[in-house]
């Protein structure tokens, strides 16, 4: 939009203007929500530079967004000689790879010139360009020579910028990042997260007017650029509400640990060495209460539970990291999130939403200042949509894995057939062919021939004489021990006491997951059961990596894959009422395998089935997926694996939205 110069402004070639007097609006210190060319942005409270003009004056003017902010784009060049051919190049660049950046942001442009040479402007070009697209000043960095140019207006920054868009305070000066609101329809968020510009978070101080949604801003995709140092650059992340974040509130899933503990002056190792990478964090996400397994709906009590978007929308997004796997199905403007895992809760997700998502061997990452389940069991993965982004991540983070292995094991040992898969009739036809046919690519693939297997009977055949004859009568409390003592051991009666002493004696509200849980391992364990489940968790891992199926190899690092259904399309309504549960997780199936083994393993979507939806009364689609699972440590040699089967076609990427592909 076009301005008119009030007296005192200097016009120049492009409309521009340049005025010596400050504005006195003062800017509100949390940031303003805006709407630009029908988009709704945060401009951030904190600047992140501040622009000079010429002997000191600071631009004002030009206040057509009806507030105290300026829409600039800051772009960087090496050309010695800017051109209008440049300008639309990079124009078209930044609106391909942007979804913050859009025209409007060029009603104002900050040139950069990033070369040896005195640089300079075609303005005979780039004048007609520039009034095309609306641009009211056009400013250049401080080694322009702007005597010989017309309408170009010379300035310097406190500190340079990257390219792409933001906002600029006309009355200081002062420049913000632009972060383009989102509105979190699917739940999946607990709060939106802006950086401070130091070294932690502010929750964000803006909200859009939705049925019960947050707004979650996220920053401009060109303030970033990957490198060897940095090879997540940029990359929007979502993290579970379980991780503390400096300057923002955990909730753990629970309303009275969320203002009782307040804002957190600390960030979780794991968090920070994702940040470290590059990634950008933008928020904290939904979790199954103090990351336990509540099913939605009734179980959720102190929050919603997060809606899966797969399907006809109303199936259950799996738990505990429901948040995560459910805007990652949701929101192409997420690119990863963090979860946890402990008996599933990575996993489940991943194949409720059809993600490619990940536990990784026991000890990958440091699992302090995050709420504990159980530290024996506790890990921490990524939710990707793509194997190629869901493998970098991961190489990435976790940092005490080798990747020096030249083969692929030589052996997959599918538990499909065990499980009653191998048998049309215990599934659609739709998923069968979908598991039939990716472990016959798998076995084409590697070179190998599966083995259907069966873990009861393997350990029957093969285990240690002073071992239990029965693996599932051995570890069928196993989990349910070690969970629930360690949890209300490490987490539950510090809150309880710490909460009492605050509140004249009070009770925290628990929901009835989690406390039924407490109780049944106050009631049923003591330090000979608990050590005894140890003793049983122990007894398996020795047995899985010596005669199982997870044992090490020297050049491919496994010695096979242990591979098996995870998820087969079958539905799992939200709008259901459950028997109220009294206990912990009990039993022993392939799901246990890779916590008390100790071992990686990958979820990977194949494709969809069809259903006949309750709620639609329409033909619906949820993701089938598989797990595999490869030895101790081994876990970049899946992370090879996956990428490599994606870039051959036989694993694809996924999207968002109800249905995994769109065509």
């Amino acid at each position: 939009m076009r301005l008119h110069a009030p007296l005192g402004w200097f016009p120049t070639a492009f409309g521009l203007v340049l005025h010596a007097a400050l504005a006195t609006a003062d800017l509100i210190d949390n940031g303003k929500v805006v709407t630009l060319g029908d988009i709704t942005y945060y401009a951030g409270g904190i600047p992140v530079s501040t622009l000079h003009g010429v002997n000191g004056q600071i631009v004002t003017g030009l206040l057509d967004i009806g507030a105290d902010l300026l829409p600039l784009t800051v772009i960087h060049t090496n050309s010695s000689h800017f051109s209008t051919v440049e300008l639309n190049s990079i124009v078209s660049t930044f609106l391909d790879s942007d979804d913050v950046f859009h025209t409007e942001f060029l009603e104002s442009v900050y040139l950069a010139y990033d070369g040896s040479k005195t640089p300079s402007v075609d303005t005979q070009s780039c004048a007609p360009t520039l009034d095309g697209y609306g641009t009211e000043l056009f400013m250049v960095g401080p080694t322009f020579k702007t005597s010989m140019f017309s309408g170009v207006t010379k300035v310097s920054f406190s500190k340079e910028l990257p390219s792409g868009p933001y906002f600029m305070s006309p009355s200081t000066g002062d420049i913000f990042r632009a972060y383009r609101l989102y509105p979190d329809d699917y739940l999946a968020f607990i709060s939106g997260a802006v950086s401070d510009e130091d070294d932690g978070f502010l929750a964000l101080p803006a909200v859009t007017e939705n049925v019960m949604a947050k707004s979650i801003a996220v920053p401009s995709r060109l303030y970033y650029t990957a490198s060897a140092d940095k090879p997540l650059a940029g990359l929007r992340l979502g993290v579970k509400d379980i991780y503390h974040v400096k300057g923002i509130k955990t909730s753990g899933g629970n309303r009275a640990y969320y203002y009782f503990y307040g804002t957190q002056n600390a960030t979780a190792p794991s968090i920070q060495g994702i940040i470290d990478q590059g990634a950008v964090s933008v928020g904290k996400m939904g979790t199954v209460q103090f990351a336990n397994g509540d099913s939605p709906t009734a179980d959720w009590v102190d929050l919603h539970c997060p809606f899966n978007p797969r399907g006809d929308g109303y199936q259950s997004p799996s738990g505990s990291s429901s948040g995560p796997g459910a805007g990652m199905g949701a929101y192409s403007w997420l690119d990863i999130a963090v979860g946890s895992d402990t008996g599933g809760s990575m996993r489940g997700p991943s194949g409720s939403q059809g993600l490619y998502g990940n536990r990784p061997s026991t000890g990958a990452i440091s699992m302090d200042h995050v709420i504990p389940l159980s530290p024996e069991l506790d890990t921490a993965g990524v939710f990707a949509r793509s194997a190629s982004l869901w493998s970098t991540a991961i190489q990435a983070w976790y940092q005490n894995f080798s990747s020096n292995y030249t083969t692929y094991p030589k052996s997959i040992y599918y538990s499909g057939a065990a499980a009653g898969w191998s048998d049309v009739s215990e599934t659609t036809p739709e998923a069968y062919a979908l598991l039939d046919t990716f472990i016959s690519q798998l076995e084409t693939f590697l070179s190998v021939n599966r083995t259907n297997v069966n873990l009861t009977q393997h350990w029957i055949d093969t285990h240690a004489p002073e071992a239990p004859s029965d693996v599932n009568e051995m570890l069928n409390t196993t989990y349910a021990i070690l969970t629930s003592v360690d949890q209300y051991a490490l987490l539950g009666a510090p809150f309880f006491s710490d909460y009492a002493a605050a509140n004249q004696g009070r009770t925290p509200f628990i929901n009835p997951g989690p406390l039924a849980r407490w109780r049944w391992g106050q009631a049923n364990s003591d330090n000979s059961t608990y050590a005894a489940a140890l003793a049983n968790m122990t007894t398996f891992r020795t047995w899985w990596s010596t005669t199982g199926f997870g044992r090490p190899d020297p050049d491919s690092c496994s010695e096979g894959l242990y591979v098996y259904p995870w998820s087969t399309g079958t539905t799992d309504y939200r709008n259901r009422y459950f028997l109220a549960t009294n206990h912990p997780p009990l039993g022993f199936s392939d799901w246990a395998v890779a916590g008390y083994a100790g071992a990686g393993e990958v979820i990977v979507p194949l494709g969809e089935a069809p259903y006949n939806s309750t709620v639609t009364g329409k033909v619906e689609y949820l993701p089938v997926t598989m797990a595999i699972q490869a030895a101790r440590g081994c876990d970049f040699v899946l992370a090879r694996l996956v990428s490599e089967l994606e870039e051959k076609g036989i694993l694809r990427p996924v999207g968002t939205g109800s249905r995994l592909y769109s065509n």
